[in-house]
Parts: C-alpha cells; structure tokens; sequence
C-alpha cells in the first residue's frame, strides 16, 4: 500500500482488479448501479480530484446504463463476465453523441462523434460501461500531464503540495488511483500510458501498436501512437488489451522469475536518475536476482543516437503537424504555447529528413533484435525522476528539462516498435516509482506472462 498519512491516498486500498469485480458481480455480492454509485461519489469528492480528472460526466445516464446492465445479468443476457465494471475513456476517442476534445479549447465546437472508435466499440460489446471522458495532456503531447485550459489533476502522492500525475492520460491514471473507475483507457505515443502509472503507482502498458486499431482516436504520431489500459494489476492490463486487440481468451499463465534472462542497459537509460529512483531500482534488480532471475547489465549503443536521430523533433513534430496544420492556422491563440511550438518543429522537417528517420528507425529496430534476441525481456526505470511539484514548472526551460526526462525512457519502446508494461516496485510510504520490462515487437502475450511473475514477487 503506498500511504504518506499526511498528504496521499491509500492507493491500493481504493482500486479494485477486473478478476475481482468481475467475481463479486457474477456472485450477486455488488451490483453495476452499486459500482458506479461509488465510482460517482469518488468523483465528486470535494477533496478528492474528481473535476481535474475528468472533463465530463454524464451521471444520469450512466446510472441508467448501470441499472440497465443489472436487469441484463439478472436475465442471464449480459454480454459477459465485465458488464457493468466501470472504466474511464481518455478525452482522445471517439463515442458516439460525444465531443472529441483532446483535451483542447480548439476542438471544442467539433460536431459530435458519429460512431465509436472501434476499442470503444469492443469495449461496449464486452459490457464495459462508461463513467466519463478523462483529462489530458493537450492533444497528448507531453509526459507531466499539465493542462492549462482544464487544470491539472494532482498526483495521489503528496497531495498536499501538488504533483504531476504524468501525462498525456494524466486523469485516467488519477481516476483509477482514487477509485474514479476501475481501469482506464488511454494511448501511448512515447510513455502516455506508463509515465502516469509510474507516477501514481500503478500499472501502465503499450502494446505492439499494430495490435489495437488507432481509428477513431485523435492522432499524434502514426508511427509512434498505440492504444493501451491503465489498471490496479498486470492482469487487469491483459484482459483489456486481449479486448482491445480482439484476441481469444485465453489463459495467461504466470512465469515465476526463477529463470528469467533479463537485459538491463546501462547507457542513456540510467542518466539523471534521482536518489529515489536509484535506490529502487537498484533493490529491485537485486530483489530480482534473489528471485533466481539473471539480470545483465549493458550497453546498448543505439539508445545514444536517439538524440540525433530526433534532433528536429522526430516522428511525433512530423506527423502532428502534418495533422494540425490547418487547426494551427485558425486557431493557434487557443492552443497550450508549450505544445504548439513544439508540433510547429514539425514544419522545419524536409521530406528527406521524414525518409532518413524512417530508414534510422528501421535500422535500430533490427540491431536492437539483434542485441535483446537472447532476453525475455528489457529492464530500466519507467521514469528516471519521481513525478514532479507543480510548483516547479515557472519556466520553459525546466518545463522542458523534465518532460524530456519523463518521455526519454518509455519513448524507447515506441521508436523499436516493441511493447511495455510499467509495473510499481516502490516500498510503502515512498514516492512512486515504476519498473518498466519491455518486450520484442509482437511479444505481448509473453510479456504478460512474466510482467505477473514480477509482479507476484513485489506484492
């Protein structure tokens, strides 16, 4: 249980796994209506951070959408084990009757939503039920989570002070963290799913992007974004990302670390690390050792050319201001200034360049096969900093400085096209910190498997 009792919530005494809520609703021993009641009464919690997390939340019907999915199981006509388990949606997709901000001014006189995006609709089918739109990073285009036009939701951690929940699903992670909803949705273009988790103590994953359908959500970088949940347990994680990616249920096994081959790079990964950090992840490898895994420190020489080969702002400045270009130029005065100079980087790129980035991608992707191929799995730090006061962030410049050290780790995984999961390793009481094990492209299910047998060793 994460717990400073001066100024933090109980994390884990307020969330709830899908496998559990799932078991209690099959039983009769809570309902849908019962869920949502308290999911609702978190949100408005006048000292919890309800109106930071979420931009919307249509109470009524939800609590009609609830008492509808009770008469169905009752019936026996309920789509299947997860109706009525409540989950928040990043204000990054589309639903249907709904507008699609992204967490901007500049969006919102957009017409409504015609259909759902199609991880909306697999969750509708599986019987998912919607507390509300969550809050975000502007458009999802920084690691701390900061929104000027909406606030920012604050960190469980040290509340009373104020940090960054990390970002860009900066209120999806507070929502599950203080029982807003039992998981969340959200994306990851470089970290948007991990940084906050690893921030707020909870779990985060990035799939293979080619896995989960990205129409229907507002783009940053089509090279980079992917679709991944937000959740109290490794396990909740692959239940949502079996549905998102429309993949059998099937059973996921846990690997005990007894046995595992892990890769722990040693370059690039490691710089700026704060004391806290350090000491957990230094305890953590041991931790693992003692467990009966092999850990191997290394270097991997490709990680120290990604500041080169994204000097002028990478895949991400390309491709969102390919996107935004027209919206920049009639309404540029409404977006964040922190994230609209960086997607005008964009316009600085040639065509060359976009082709010589594609070419240096391809080619670290293949070396990083061919250095990784023996492991289960890449270890590192989720986040080399623990998350950030607000009252930090007086100046561009250190605004810059950290959000760079949020995104540099986890934005590894997204340039290899690999996937990721940021499991919490922190002690009781301690600032949180995530663990992240990255996977080859397309290894998720694997993933999955020994993320729970970490997982297992640090409960």
């Amino acid at each position: 249980m994460l717990l400073d009792p001066a100024n933090s919530k109980m994390i884990a005494s307020t969330m709830s796994t899908i496998a559990e809520t799932a078991a209690d609703l099959e039983a009769g021993t809570i309902t849908s209506r019962a869920l949502v009641e308290s999911c609702l009464a978190a949100i408005a919690d006048p000292e919890g951070e309800g109106d930071r997390a979420f931009l919307s939340v249509d109470e009524a019907g939800v609590r009609a959408t609830a008492d509808a999915m009770d008469t169905l199981r009752r019936h026996n006509r309920h789509p299947g084990a997860y109706t009525g388990i409540p989950i928040a949606i990043k204000d990054l997709f589309d639903v249907a009757g709904e507008v699609t901000t992204a967490g901007s001014k500049a969006l919102a006189d957009t017409p409504p939503a015609k259909v759902d995006a199609p991880v909306i609709a697999r969750l509708r089918r599986a019987g998912f039920l919607f507390v509300g739109r969550t809050n975000m990073t502007e458009f999802a285009y920084s690691g701390l989570g900061i929104n000027p036009h909406y606030d920012t939701p604050r960190n469980p951690f040290d509340r009373a002070r104020g940090r960054v929940p990390g970002g860009s699903t900066s209120g999806g992670a507070v929502a599950v963290a203080d029982g807003m909803a039992t998981v969340a949705l959200g994306t990851d273009t470089g970290g948007s799913c991990r940084i906050p988790a690893a921030f707020c103590g909870i779990v985060g994953y990035k799939p293979t992007q080619r896995r989960v359908p990205l129409a229907g959500a507002t783009p940053l970088s089509s090279s980079l974004d992917s679709i991944g949940p937000l959740a109290a347990s490794v396990d909740c994680c692959a239940r949502l990302d079996r549905l998102l990616a429309a993949e059998p249920e099937n059973p996921l096994p846990m690997r005990p670390v007894a046995g595992l081959r892990l890769a722990a790079p040693t370059n690039f990964v490691l710089d700026e690390m704060d004391e806290t950090v350090a000491r957990a992840f230094e305890r953590t490898l041991d931790r693992l050792r003692g467990a009966g895994a092999t850990v191997t420190e290394m270097t991997f020489a490709g990680f120290d050319r990604l500041g080169a080969i994204n000097a002028g702002g990478g895949f991400a400045a390309a491709e969102s201001y390919a996107w935004h270009r027209p919206l920049i130029e009639a309404k540029a005065d409404l977006y964040d200034p922190r994230v609209v100079s960086r997607i005008i980087r964009g316009k600085q790129q040639s065509a060359a360049d976009y082709i010589d980035l594609l070419a240096a991608r391809q080619a670290m992707i293949e070396e990083a096969a061919a250095c990784f191929g023996a492991y289960d799995a890449m270890v590192m730090p989720t986040v080399p900093i623990v998350a950030p006061a607000l009252d930090q962030f007086g100046d561009d410049d250190t605004y810059g400085r950290l959000n760079m050290l949020a995104l540099r780790n986890p934005s590894t995984t997204n340039f290899l096209d690999g996937c990721a999961i940021s499991v919490p390793v922190h002690e009781a009481g301690a600032a949180p910190v995530g663990l992240m094990l990255a996977g080859a492209p397309g290894g998720d299910r694997p993933l999955f498997q020994l993320a729970r047998g970490v997982e297992a060793a640090f409960s």
